[in-house]
């Protein structure tokens, strides 16, 4: 049973997502939120635009001296 499940796994793993919005292949999933209203992974460049759409304005970014 356990070869079966890592054999599913893989099976899996080679397969792209398309974004719900864009339909482009998703490289990053991201899990929209459930007041978007949207069923399905999207990409990033999509969440981005759907984050500065719920929470408009100026946004910056904290601890970039992290990176």
């Amino acid at each position: 049973m356990f070869f079966i499940s890592i054999k599913k796994s893989r099976v899996t793993l080679g397969l792209k997502e398309k974004c719900a919005i864009c339909s482009q292949k998703i490289e990053l999933r991201f899990v929209p939120m459930e007041e978007w209203g949207i069923e399905g992974s999207i990409c990033g460049d999509c969440y981005s635009k759907k984050i500065h759409e719920h929470y408009p304005g100026d946004h910056i970014r904290v601890n970039k001296h992290l990176d």
